[in-house]
């Protein structure tokens, strides 16, 4: 039987962890899939991403987020120049590796190198991207990048309560719902409570593996469909 260890007060505190040191935060690298690359953002990714946003006709993939649409390729590019220097968050453009072209934006953010915890955030994605393997992809690069290149214990992602389809995402991304933070924060002018979910190091492994199980070429028929579904492979 464990015991529960005890602090000089004769309280209950947390197990010890072992080796610990504060992780190196992320830097602007090239994270290089199979279907998609994660390039830092550049100025010279705002034509190609601009065509990608202009496919989302009716405006509703910017309903959750604290900017856009943009009236046009200017604003885009004035937004972008705006974030591209930023420490945290730091901003990926998702490049389709079929067309060269940059369909989507991401980023690491709320970056806690001393605890170990990193968000993913900001997920701009395209029509072009949405339901895609490349989304998928692209999830994966990051995570396994804050976890095996990084050494990260924590991967958060966050959303408003009332955007199902994002908590929907979380989930099969292989995400634990932890809570919602009601009133936590105000968007547009309007209340967002915010759904919390994670993944954590010691989940990873069998996360990862169902990534890289769900990406083989063999799990995708000749029209590109998925044969098992990620969610089935963990």
């Amino acid at each position: 039987m464990g015991f529960q260890q005890l602090d000089a007060n004769g309280d209950p505190v947390g197990p010890v962890v072992e080796g610990w040191a504060p992780r190196p935060r992320p830097s602007r690298t090239v994270l290089e899939g199979r279907t998609v690359r994660l390039e830092p953002l550049s100025v010279t990714h705002v034509p190609d991403l601009f065509a990608a946003y202009s496919t989302d006709l009716s405006g509703r993939m910017w309903t959750y987020l604290s900017v856009g649409p943009f009236a046009c390729e200017a604003d885009l590019a004035a937004w972008v120049a705006l974030i591209i220097p930023s420490e945290d968050p730091v901003f990926f453009a998702a490049v389709d590796k079929a067309s060269g072209r940059a369909v989507g934006i991401v980023s690491y953010l709320r970056i806690d190198p001393v605890n170990g915890s990193i968000e993913v955030g900001w997920v701009t994605w395209s029509p072009l991207m949405q339901r895609s393997a490349i989304s998928t992809e692209a999830h994966y690069l990051l995570m396994k990048n804050a976890f095996d290149g990084l050494g990260y214990r924590r991967y958060e992602w966050k959303c408003n309560a009332l955007n199902a389809p994002s908590m929907k995402a979380a989930e099969r991304l292989g995400f634990t719902y932890e809570g919602t933070f009601r009133q936590s924060v105000i968007v547009k002018g309007r209340n967002r409570d915010t759904a919390w979910f994670s993944v954590i190091d010691g989940e990873w492994p069998a996360v990862g593996a169902a990534f890289d199980a769900w990406l083989r070429p063999d799990n995708f028929d000749a029209k590109g469909r998925q044969i098992r579904r990620l969610e089935d492979l963990r």
